[in-house]
């Protein structure tokens, strides 16, 4: 059974930084497009970045554009999500999310393996 495990949420004040992992088991994450998608209280889930599987293209939400990294370590089969500068609208839980799909990053529907989540809170 594909697992993705999610780590690395907590507290943080605002200008500070995280970085999220996602660990998988049972899926080569050098073999998938990776995403990272967030969900906020009453709202729906969003993109905020994606990794393709070929080239290692990276793809962004523009409200983290120049402050959050996706990366992934093939050796670890774990791919990351450094956020810097992170603001108090950064707030969500974080999923991580695998797709053989490629073309609409952004779109939830596009995944078919999804993490548990990860809480990140940034005060102000």
């Amino acid at each position: 059974q594909v697992q993705l495990v999610e780590s690395g949420g907590g507290l943080v004040q605002a200008g500070g930084s995280l970085r999220l992992s996602c660990a998988a088991s049972r899926l080569t994450v050098s073999n998938n497009n990776m995403g990272w998608f967030r969900q906020a209280p009453g709202k729906e889930r969003e993109f905020v970045a994606a990794i393709s599987r070929i080239g290692s293209n990276t793809y962004y939400a523009e409200s983290v554009k120049g402050r959050f990294t996706i990366s992934r370590d093939n050796a670890k089969n774990t791919v990351y999500l450094q956020m810097n500068s992170l603001k108090p609208e950064d707030t969500a839980v974080y999923y991580c999310a695998a797709t053989l799909s490629s073309g609409r990053y952004y779109r939830t529907d596009e995944y078919r393996y999804w993490g548990q989540g990860t809480q990140v809170t940034v005060s102000s």
